[in-house]
């Protein structure tokens, strides 16, 4: 059984989901205080430096150059950030890495209690119920944050340089604690009452900061977001600058979750038809489609209908190289304030054969299944 009720663990999740993706300034006492608690309840002395960075990609170049890596990272055209790296750490020793004590150990142990306490049947509930609910979108923005640090490299580099580079600065992110990012296990945590323990230290971190990395005599903290734009379902989105930005300029361009380069909407103006047709991208030709209108590309390319009837008109865009964008148009039934109707154009799969197959796939029900009383 949940510590928590159900009411209270949705509470719960809620503080942590604001926790996960808060921008702003870390809270820097309160998250140093934290640190030095998860140090003692790790058996560990207090940190003698605490190293404050304006976002996760310095933390995790000051990480590798502490590693004996600086030298790898100039030479692939890193070196500005190899300087400031150096310039923050100073001669003072860092000492070996204490993830493992501070983190790994506490929050595995706790996690193997919680399981058995929960037993093979509600342990899955448990999660499903609290940390599942954020998972996949906290997930997908650390992977794509560790993406984007190992892709710093730039200049006049090597396949090779890019490549080793990158495996040292994903390398480098994985010796971190998550902070804010780890808030799915934490929010499971605290529902089952685990977080007054050894993971207190880490939670009170959480709360108040982005990415750190702990050593034995220092510990290096990196900032929030200053920015973060999401759509509805919670992926990275924005069209008119970075859809995560942190204090430095480390940032994320993104599309409804899909990679962007930074200047790629700008460059639309004046998007044509031909244009999005002769994009050899995929990815890219997808949002091109988004962005100029689906209803816009079917008029301008003289598309025709693959199948209509009651419930809408089934579209297929073929596209070099890429699998047909098949959509299904839809009328509105309940009218606009002006009395017009709003047509909508849903994405369906590639193998849609009917309209009303397409409409019921976005309901979730097969074609055979779908008997609407009422549309809207």
């Amino acid at each position: 059984m949940l510590t928590a009720t159900a009411r209270e663990a949705h509470y719960v999740v809620g503080d942590w989901q604001s926790a996960a993706f808060s921008t702003g300034p870390a809270d820097r006492d309160r998250a140093e205080a934290g640190v030095a608690a998860a140090y003692a309840a790790a058996g560990l002395d207090a940190p003698g430096r605490y190293i404050w960075v304006p976002s996760p990609a310095r933390g995790a170049v000051a990480a590798a150059v502490l590693a004996g890596h600086g030298d790898t990272l100039a030479a692939a055209g890193l070196g500005e950030l190899v300087a400031q790296a150096r310039a923050d750490l100073g001669d003072v020793p860092a000492g070996a890495s204490v993830l493992a004590e501070v983190r790994t150990r506490p929050w595995e142990a706790e996690r193997a209690a919680a399981c058995s306490e929960q037993g093979p049947e509600q342990w899955p509930q448990a999660w499903a119920e609290t940390g599942g609910l954020l998972w996949n979108q906290v997930q997908t923005l650390v992977t794509r944050v560790r993406g984007a640090i190992g892709d710093l490299a730039g200049g006049d580099v090597t396949d090779a340089q890019a490549e080793a580079t990158a495996s040292l600065l994903r390398g480098a992110t994985l010796d971190a604690v998550l902070g804010q990012h780890d808030a799915p296990w934490l929010a499971l945590f605290e529902t089952l009452g685990r977080l007054d323990g050894p993971l207190a230290g880490l939670a009170e971190a959480a709360r108040a900061t982005g990415w750190w990395w702990p050593y034995e005599r220092l510990v290096i903290l990196s900032e929030r977001p200053g920015e973060l734009y999401r759509d509805e379902p919670g992926r990275l989105h924005r069209g008119d600058g970075p859809a995560l930005a942190y204090p430095d300029g480390f940032a994320l361009h993104a599309w409804r979750g899909m990679p962007i380069p930074p200047d790629f909407v700008d460059s639309l103006t004046g998007l044509t038809a031909a244009r999005i047709s002769s994009e050899e991208n995929a990815e890219l030709r997808r949002v091109m489609l988004e962005i100029f209108g689906y209803d816009r590309y079917l008029a301008e390319t003289g598309a025709r209908p693959v199948h209509r009837d009651e419930t809408g008109v089934l579209w297929s865009i073929d596209l070099p190289g890429d699998e047909p964008v098949v959509m299904v148009e839809v009328v509105n039934s309940t009218p606009e304030p002006d009395g017009t109707r709003r047509t909508y154009y849903l994405r369906v799969p590639p193998g849609t054969r009917t309209a009303r197959a397409g409409v019921a796939w976005t309901f979730g029900v097969d074609e055979a299944d779908y008997h609407p009383e009422k549309q809207t």
